[in-house]
């Protein structure tokens, strides 16, 4: 979702209605791609380490996620200020770290019964099926509809948020967290990051201009991450269920 950590400026700049960057998309569409990809090769080299090497998995994994939280603020700041020079190797260390600290996920989707490769291969299908709808519908919503949907997708994802922290804080004092409740918890995250992914397509034209793409893609980049994630989550606790 557009700048994703601030849905109110978002909402703001879209207020006027008027498309300022038509093509922002289709610029910005080839920069997503490539994130995903070297998404891929960072996971890749997690789950190496994970094989190889399992002791060290976790000590770097926290490096990665810290570094990974502070890179995504600069390379933010970098990317939107137009700074395409040093913004792009940014958003590629980024998008390394994001497919390293992904791997413990891959790791534990490849040994749950019923989800492996084939699961994995379905969630990445899942979200390129819901982005191309959602550029679809996105494209086409009223001005009315597109600021309601923008939202009611804000207000799901800080209470997402808020419910992941209570069953983080839940594992880290071992306290058993019910499946159900992971159920729940990934099927409306798969919910929510689909109308994300919808308000992008509606939103994106109306905050950036063409040639800010690079924020753009960082915005598109990030919900199809976070659907992939979700929809992960729910196929390894569907199949996890006793």
């Amino acid at each position: 979702m557009s700048n994703t950590s601030n849905f109110r400026q978002a909402i703001r700049e879209a207020k006027n209605h008027a498309l300022v960057g038509p093509n922002v998309i289709a610029n910005a569409l080839p920069y997503v791609g490539a994130g995903l990809v070297l998404t891929a090769l960072g996971s890749y080299g997690g789950l190496g380490v994970l094989r190889s090497n399992p002791e060290i998995f976790m000590p770097t994994f926290w490096v990665a996620l810290i570094a990974e939280f502070a890179l995504f603020f600069v390379a933010q700041n970098v990317a939107a200020k137009g700074n395409k020079s040093v913004a792009l190797p940014l958003l590629a260390t980024y998008s390394l770290l994001s497919g390293y600290t992904l791997s413990g996920l891959l790791f534990v989707a490849l040994r749950t019964s019923g989800v492996g490769l084939q699961g994995i291969g379905f969630a990445a299908l899942g979200c390129g099926i819901t982005f191309i709808a959602a550029r679809q519908i996105g494209s086409n919503l009223s001005d009315q509809d597109g600021m309601a949907l923008t939202k009611t997708v804000q207000l799901g994802i800080i209470a997402l948020i808020v419910v992941l922290v209570g069953q983080l804080l839940l594992s880290f004092f071992g306290v058993y967290t019910p499946t159900w409740l992971e159920i729940a918890i990934s099927g409306i995250g798969v919910f929510l990051f689909a109308g994300a992914a919808v308000v992008d397509f509606y939103i994106l034209p109306r905050t950036y201009r063409n040639d800010e793409y690079l924020p753009a893609a960082l915005s598109m980049y990030l919900t199809y991450i976070n659907l992939f994630i979700f929809i992960l989550r729910l196929m390894i606790a569907l199949n996890s269920r006793d």
